[in-house]
């Protein structure tokens, strides 16, 4: 592995492997309406085939340390690959919801351990003086892969049929497994012993709150009884597993590993983070399809700049991760990505595909150079047989967190856009001069019928804008805060140091 050849052809195949679980995680959002008349489910019940696997990889993504140390790495990644690919083919021949949900489930459970065995690998392989840039390559599949979802997730729903969506990853699969086969070759496995109270505790408190994330907008939140007892019990598993693994120790979702300054700052930061950029990627096809009415397709590849700005700008940067200092790297892609979504906050229902386009870019330029130069700096006061374990927690925190920002979003989008409605709908009377004006200019008038549904849209529509327009500017705030948290970092890496 010591040489620069090896160490390519490592990086291809950890590159490759992880873009297919990542692109997973999106893809079969825009098949899940043909999904429905294929399964009979409702529109309610066909969400479970997202949450499901969000649950399940929530849930495995803290025993990849462990999980490591009893296979070793090759051996993991060759089980997780292969399992993740029999799991997709089952998918794909699903006849019913249960069926579907089954295999989900186990489709999560196989790739939760892809993403943070790719890290540890890599880190692994590339001294420390070249892990910025192994972390900018890796960062291309963890940035372009949830964004070239829904645009592959299109094209195939649309000109094959959504049962390609989950297909795909069989040949995609073979060539993981065989370049796995070939240019892995790291496995150190270790002593182990399992704890079956934390794994618990761990198992049913983060499988409780990515269900409440999920499902609790969809129920109003805590106006539902089932949302408030899981919500209750999953904070007291949580609180009792995170206290079990600090008095224990152990390689099982290590979050005693978070007393470490670098990487309990990196977690937090990566959690947030990941509020404003699945938020993003929630609001945005909502936007053009539901409002400005584009069809999937043209949806897709509309969002489809934002993954191709991140790669470029992760290709060219790459060089200068092992550079330059880290914090100014991630501060550079917090201010890019506040102005790409700052200027979201123009929106309006006459805007040009380009300025939807262009800010897109912005924000893309900005994502690789958050996550790459974040994922080098919370492993740099590390020991090697530590990083393990690290890159399980920072994983965990960047799924929890987009789990947090797609709920909290849906629900600051639903209460904005009722609130704006009562707003602009309270001075809509008779009375009202503009109105009478309007309908005047129209050929209409205010008592007639097709007049009346007609306003009624036109308040729908901008309430809705109008939501839109407040939520990024949410996500702005989001972005400026954790430029705060930057001068807490250790600036001199410590590889001898230990949490």
């Amino acid at each position: 592995m010591k040489n620069s050849v090896s160490r390519q052809a490592v990086t291809a195949t950890i590159i490759t492997s992880s873009l297919m679980v990542l692109i997973d995680m999106t893809v079969a959002n825009v098949a899940l309406p043909d999904m429905m008349g294929a399964l009979g489910a409702t529109s309610d019940q066909i969400t479970w085939v997202l949450t499901s696997f969000s649950m399940a990889e929530a849930i495995c993504i803290p025993l990849a340390g462990f999980l490591t140390l009893r296979f070793g790495e090759r051996q993991l990644l060759m089980y997780s690959i292969g399992g993740f690919v029999v799991m997709s083919a089952l998918c794909g021949q699903a006849d019913s919801l249960m069926e579907m949900i089954f295999f989900r489930i186990f489709q999560g459970i196989f790739g939760a351990a892809v993403i943070p065995l790719s890290q540890s690998i890599l880190m692994q392989v590339y001294p420390r003086e070249e892990q910025g840039r192994a972390m900018a390559l890796f960062s291309i599949g963890v940035m372009v892969g949830p964004v070239l979802g829904p645009v592959i997730g299109g094209i195939l729903t649309e000109h094959l049929n959504w049962r390609w969506v989950f297909y795909i990853n069989l040949p995609v699969g073979a060539v993981c497994l065989l370049l796995i086969f070939r240019n892995i070759q790291i496995s150190n496995r270790g002593k182990t012993s399992i704890d079956w109270l934390l794994i618990f505790t761990m198992a049913l408190g983060i499988g409780l709150l990515q269900m409440v994330l999920s499902q609790g907008n969809e129920k109003n939140w805590f106006s539902s009884n089932f949302i408030l007892f899981s919500t209750m019990a999953s904070v007291l598993l949580i609180i009792a597993f995170v206290l079990r693994s600090f008095l224990t120790r152990g390689e099982i979702a290590p979050v005693w590993m978070l007393r470490d300054r670098n990487l309990g700052i990196s977690c937090l930061i990566v959690s947030c983070f990941a509020v404003g950029t699945f938020g993003v990627l929630q609001l945005q096809p909502m936007l053009l399809q539901e409002l400005l009415n584009y069809p999937v397709e043209t949806s897709g590849f509309i969002m489809a700049p934002r993954g191709i700005a991140s790669a470029v700008v992760l290709i060219m940067a790459a060089p200068l991760m092992d550079k330059l200092d880290s914090r100014i790297l991630v501060f550079v892609g917090l201010v890019l990505n506040a102005i790409g979504v700052w200027q979201m906050s123009w929106y309006s229902l006459e805007i040009d595909p380009f300025w939807i386009i262009l800010p897109s870019v912005i924000q893309g330029a900005g994502l690789g150079l958050v996550f790459a130069p974040l994922s080098k700096i919370a492993f740099s006061t590390l020991r090697p047989e530590l990083i393990p374990g690290g890159t399980a927690m920072f994983n965990l925190c960047r799924t929890i967190g987009s789990s947090i920002g797609i709920a909290v979003i849906n629900t600051y989008f639903s209460y904005v856009k009722q609130l704006e409605w009562q707003s602009l709908g309270g001075s809509l009377s008779p009375d009202n001069k503009l109105l009478q004006d309007y309908a005047e200019a129209t050929g209409e008038t205010i008592t007639n019928t097709a007049f009346i549904e007609q306003i009624a849209g036109l308040l729908k529509q901008q309430s809705t804008m109008l939501a839109f327009i407040y939520c990024f500017m949410l996500m702005v705030f989001i972005y400026l805060t954790l430029m705060l948290l930057l001068p807490l970092f250790r600036k001199k890496e410590q590889s001898s140091s230990s949490p």
